[in-house]
């Protein structure tokens, strides 16, 4: 009886342009650690410390495919800037490339090249770009995308809706600017708005030290001794990491400051008046840089802690959700799989002896994530 075989081929790429990130080479996709990757439908992304490189295929096998893109991102030079999270992010009718660096920007570009926004959001190292669909409420059935970025100890969530009128004013600026004869609107620099911020929550959710993985897994109750708000709303999050196996937050939509971020309000910026006067007293003719307002901290939303897992010296490394957000499979550093209820936030089964390879092969990660699940 012949093995049954999971996988399914979807298409043959074959470039001088994947020299450059290291093939050839046996096992590089999995051994190189720089290297990051994302698969959509038919493209795939490859990137390193500086380069993005878009792939794609067509499912006739007559047709010929789209060339490679390569994108290259202004990163800084003096802080050893570099691409440190990449994912996809498609809606109905928009489809474009995230990336975010160490420095903690997030960068979106089109299928194109073209750079659509740039945005600071917290002066950390995105560790994980992730996308996922929410319901709105238990009454209404539509769902809206939901996008996060992990940092060491910090979550950022923007909300899709917001993320897509930003995508749609582009494309459509875009679009009379190809229609456009007048040779003064081929300037991109015309349609480019660095001003526009897309609005976003930050949450501190490294109580229990840094986190090397994290995620919102959903809407949850408000506490019960808390005013109960009808335009209120309080998300899960699940972390893991080196001084907590899993540590869980009740995350606040309140945009009411908590005390890290009054803290950070109030004392950073008084800091860095006092250290500016100082300077600009020795050194008059100093110049001011244009983007001190993006380095500034932004205010912490109130995140209170729900449960915590120590088990030293076990150490928290990858987590991954179910398409529903109500379980979550976490590997440690003793190669185990914990599946963890996201609702009732209590490990319900545990495999020993695995090894589940987050950084792997796409087709057999996801086959793993999904055997599991069906266990």
């Amino acid at each position: 009886m012949s093995r049954r075989s999971y996988k399914t081929e979807l298409g043959c790429i074959a470039c001088d342009e994947l020299g450059e990130l290291g093939a050839g080479k046996p096992h590089w996709l999995v051994e190189t650690p720089q290297l990051l990757c994302a698969i959509d439908t038919h493209s795939l992304l490859l990137a390193n410390r500086s380069t993005i490189l878009l792939l794609s295929w067509s499912s006739d096998s007559t047709a010929a495919a789209p060339p490679p893109l390569k994108i290259r991102p202004d990163l800084s030079p003096i802080d050893a800037e570099s691409i440190s999270a990449l994912e996809w992010l498609a809606f109905r009718d928009h489809r474009v490339i995230v990336a975010g660096t160490s420095s903690g920007y997030l960068l979106l570009y089109s299928l194109q090249g073209e750079l659509i926004h740039r945005q600071m959001i917290y002066p950390e190292r995105v560790l994980k770009l992730r996308v996922r669909g929410t319901k709105k409420d238990l009454i209404q059935d539509t769902s809206s995308e939901e996008f996060c970025l992990i940092m060491s100890g910090v979550i950022a969530r923007f909300d899709g809706s917001d993320i897509q009128n930003m995508l749609q004013k582009w494309f459509e600026e875009a679009n009379s600017r190809f229609s456009d004869q007048n040779p003064k609107s081929q300037d991109s620099e015309d349609f480019e708005n660095t001003d526009v911020k897309i609005p976003y929550q930050l949450w501190n959710i490294g109580k229990y030290g840094t986190c090397a993985d994290a995620a919102i897994t959903g809407i949850m109750p408000p506490p019960l001794m808390e005013q109960q708000q009808s335009n209120q709303r309080y998300y899960c999050a699940v972390a893991v990491g080196e001084d907590a196996v899993i540590s869980a937050y009740r995350l606040s939509e309140n945009k009411g400051r908590s005390l890290v971020g009054a803290i950070l309000s109030k004392v950073v910026p008084a800091t860095f008046s006092t250290i500016s006067s100082f300077s600009k007293l020795i050194w008059r003719n100093e110049r001011s840089s244009p983007k001190k307002s993006d380095l500034k901290p932004r205010p912490f939303a109130r995140a209170s802690p729900l449960t915590c897992l120590k088990d030293h010296p076990r150490k928290g490394e990858k987590l991954t959700l179910s398409p529903s957000g109500t379980l979550a499979a976490i590997t440690d550093s003793l190669g185990r799989i914990l599946l963890l209820d996201t609702q009732a936030l209590v490990v319900v089964r545990l495999w020993k002896g695995c090894q589940l390879s987050i950084h792997g092969d796409v087709g057999e990660q996801r086959y793993s994530i999904i055997k599991l699940f069906l266990f």
